[in-house]
């Protein structure tokens, strides 16, 4: 019996050892592996749109019925509002507990192309809490809510994105918040959320805005809008705001501007707002990112990141793998970063340099302190057309960074070492030129 015991404590012992990490040496838990479809059936009745006087219309708005049946199915302790084949117009959602989102093959949740049909609300919005425009499918305080199925959810941002350019014609200095539009789907202060499966597409806005979420999975998401014919701005594919326990995974994202963008609030007291917060303990693997300005983006409103994963994503015509946005008038800190087994190609593997647009000191008189520490990039084989574009700054400083296992092709590969302290270099290739350590 000792000896049994014995075994059992050293395969406890063996287990421990090779349970995963974040990069600050915490543990993985167990339930960013667990990730089973979601199971429409045990959520509750099914509320099929067309089954409560909904039509497939395109071009019929039916903002008040949908939600009546999402209200009616709330009322009835739960039940899955189910987007049957076909498309079905709407302005703001509001779900409630209990009630979930499934979308069948070929059915469309298309938004509205009126901004008067998307209340203003008490939101979110660019690291900022203010009345704004709600989104197309909104949730808050929600436990257990779902986004399933193999359809879409279409935000028909075109009259939007027209509206911004021209709009930036007659006033360049417009902010992106100064042509009203929506998003596409809003998740605030929810928990146990998964995404999954659908289609999220032409936002007239940002597409998918968690703040304040725990445990939330994205999974098998198809994230796109369009750089042509007509840009769609500000389109981020994910953005994260104050969030812990995120999982994305098996997602393509191909937007026109930040795939997965890392937010939490901005201004020179930011970290003093309770309205603000860190994003912690979130992994973004086995995703393929087509073109976007960024395959992962820190910032721009952004106060603390901590304990981030990004591993084994392919990239084709993104302008950056990962960049670091420092804002002047932020304290910001972004540690305890890994991005590992990444390939493809973007124009910049590494870009750090200050953010400047629209940042405001307001009464601060000097600039906030800013860090980024124990940041390791490894086994990554990319094209690109600068490997280092990181400038060195008064504002921030960077430590304890790892560059590892690094295969690189670059128009511009040199590397300062100077501006990072310290830096490790480990069998890193640029131009068939090993750099030295």
């Amino acid at each position: 019996m000792r000896i049994f015991l014995l075994w059992i404590a050293v395969c406890a012992s063996l287990q421990l050892v090779a349970q995963e990490k974040f990069p600050d040496g915490t543990p993985v838990p167990e339930w960013f592996k667990n990730n089973e479809q979601v199971k429409v059936a045990t959520l509750g009745k099914p509320y099929r749109l067309t089954d409560y006087g909904v039509i497939n219309d395109s071009t019929v708005l039916q903002t008040e019925k949908i939600q009546e049946v999402i209200d009616l199915a709330a009322s009835n302790g739960g039940g899955v509002l189910v987007v049957p084949s076909g498309t079905f117009l709407s302005g703001s959602l509001f779900f409630k507990p209990g009630t979930h989102l499934h979308i069948e093959a070929n059915g469309v949740l298309k938004g509205s192309d009126d901004i008067s049909h998307f209340p203003v609300v008490l939101t979110r919005m660019e690291g900022q809490t203010l009345k704004y425009f709600a989104a197309l499918v909104n949730a808050d305080g929600l436990d257990g809510f779902t986004i399933s199925g193999a359809g879409t959810i279409n935000g028909n941002g075109l009259r939007y994105w027209k509206s911004f350019w021209l709009r930036r014609e007659v006033n360049p200095g417009c902010t992106n918040m100064d042509e009203q539009r929506p998003r596409l789907v809003y998740l605030s202060n929810c928990k146990n959320v998964q995404l999954e499966g659908v289609r999220l597409m032409n936002s007239p806005f940002w597409t998918t805005h968690l703040y304040k979420c725990e445990h939330v999975k994205l999974l098998n998401l198809h994230i796109s809008s369009p750089k042509a014919p007509v840009k769609a701005p500000s389109t981020d594919a994910i953005d994260l705001d104050a969030c812990r326990n995120i999982l994305i995974k098996n997602c393509y994202m191909s937007v026109n501007d930040d795939a997965v963008a890392l937010k939490g609030g901005k201004g020179p007291w930011a970290d003093r707002d309770s309205n603000n917060g860190a994003n912690e303990n979130i992994i973004i693997e086995d995703c393929q990112y087509g073109f976007c300005h960024s395959a992962l983006t820190f910032g721009s409103e952004s106060i603390h990141s901590r304990n981030i994963i990004f591993r084994r994503g392919k990239l084709d015509q993104a302008r950056n793998l990962l960049w670091l946005k420092m804002r002047p008038d932020t304290p910001q800190i972004y540690e305890y970063v890994l991005v590992e087994d990444m390939q493809g190609n973007a124009n910049n593997c590494l870009l750090i340099k200050p953010w400047t647009q629209f940042f405001d000191m307001k009464d601060r008189k000097t600039i906030p302190p800013s860090s980024s520490r124990h940041v390791t990039m490894r086994n990554i084989q990319l094209e690109c057309e600068v490997f280092f574009n990181v400038e060195k700054s008064n504002q921030y400083r960077l430590t304890d960074f790892v560059f590892e296992n690094m295969q690189i092709q670059a128009k511009d590969g040199k590397v300062d070492k100077s501006i990072i302290n310290p830096f490790t270099i480990k069998n890193v290739t640029v131009n068939d030129q090993k750099l030295k350590p």
